[in-house]
């Protein structure tokens, strides 16, 4: 629905300068925008590309001189990318699912849905879930028997929720997110070569053959208020206990969070990172893109991991790390320091040797 230039500048807490009844319908970059659009110019090298938009209002910075840069009105915040998440928020629709329940949904008659629940095409819904109220559930998700979501909640197409798993109000998750599925638990009926190489540091001894044994999954997951899993992530349900993930967790697209996890609250985990088994992440951490912590360690609070980082011992809250085996950022930068210096310090090194042994020997 479009909305006007002031409704707007209220809901981002903005400052308005020129025509507050400027009828808007969307957000654009400077040169991309038309004449409903809102322009997001937050810098002067993004305000160079007005020119070749056609927008006539934008969200400047602070000092701008929006009137020369040929636009009809401005808003003027003071932290651009939050203003952009709530004026994204305001803008966006969402799925399309009416209020109501498919016809061609499939859901148990033990199960208990809230009030304004929108339950879109082929959704299953087991034996004794319960589905909160204004949920938003779209087509050819699976929620397992006695599975617990919050209100509000969203998912997108395909997602699978598995039994028993509890989730707490205004989740979203993304399409092909699965939660709860087993771990990854397999034992062998001796000691197998991954256990006698870690208690050795790297030798097996003598190879045997072995197959493995499944420990099936009892635990569960349980996920605290406003989580948001991305695309294809994957949460293990615990061995015994159940894996946690705290309120207000942000997990990205390809995540792997392995059984009996405890994640506190408030993480961002990016692309392609995994947590292994039983490790225990703090509240406020944050994982960059392709890292990862080994099993059983302890993550402290507000640790941020830089991307690719590999963690195979426990970390100290408030530590900043990089590298695989993860170090501190400074410490990695001065090793990476050494090791392009490696090189030319080998050679000085040789000519160094050759020139000592040319000496002629001592009286």
């Amino acid at each position: 629905m479009p909305l006007k230039l002031g409704e707007i500048a209220k809901g981002l807490n903005a400052r308005l300068e020129g025509d507050a009844a400027l009828r808007i319908t969307g957000a654009a970059e400077p040169s991309d925008a038309g004449p409903e659009d809102l322009a997001l110019a937050m810098t002067p090298q993004y305000a160079e590309r007005l020119g070749q938009g056609r927008a006539r209002a934008a969200i400047l910075w602070e000092g701008a001189d929006w009137q020369s840069l040929g636009l009809e009105a401005a808003l003027f915040v003071q932290r651009p990318r939050l203003a952009m998440a709530h004026l994204s928020a305001m803008i966006d629709p969402g799925p399309e699912i009416a209020v109501g329940i498919h016809p061609t949904a499939v859901i148990d008659p033990s199960a208990t849905l809230g009030s304004n629940v929108a339950i879109g095409p082929f959704v299953v819904i087991g034996r004794d879930a319960r589905i909160g109220a204004n949920a938003r559930i779209s087509p050819h998700c699976t929620i397992g028997a006695e599975a617990r979501l919050g209100e509000d909640a969203l998912l997108h197409p395909n997602v699978t929720i598995q039994h028993a798993v509890a989730i707490g109000p205004r989740f979203i998750a993304h399409p092909g997110a699965v939660i709860g599925g087993d771990g990854l638990s397999f034992v062998t009926p001796e000691m197998s070569g991954v256990e006698r190489a870690r208690k050795t540091m790297g030798d097996q001894g003598e190879i045997q053959q072995q197959s493995w044994t499944r420990i099936h999954s009892l635990g569960t997951v349980v996920i605290g208020d406003d989580v948001e899993v991305g695309s294809n992530t994957t949460i293990d349900r615990g061995t015994i206990r159940a894996t946690r993930i705290g309120d207000g967790c942000k997990l990205d697209n390809l995540v792997q969070i392995a059984h009996n996890v405890v994640m506190g609250r408030h993480c961002l985990v990016a692309a392609l990172s995994g947590i292994a088994g039983s490790t225990i992440v703090g509240d406020r951490c944050v994982m960059g893109g392709s890292s990862g912590a080994a099993d059983n360690l302890r993550i402290g609070d507000d640790v941020i991991l830089a991307g690719g980082t590999k963690v195979t011992s426990n970390v100290p809250s408030g530590r900043v790390m990089m590298g695989y085996p993860a170090v501190r950022m400074d410490q990695h930068v001065d090793i990476y320091k050494a090791m392009r210096r490696l090189p030319r310090f080998m050679r000085q090194f040789a000519a160094g040797q050759k020139a000592v042994s040319k000496e002629p020997p001592s009286d």
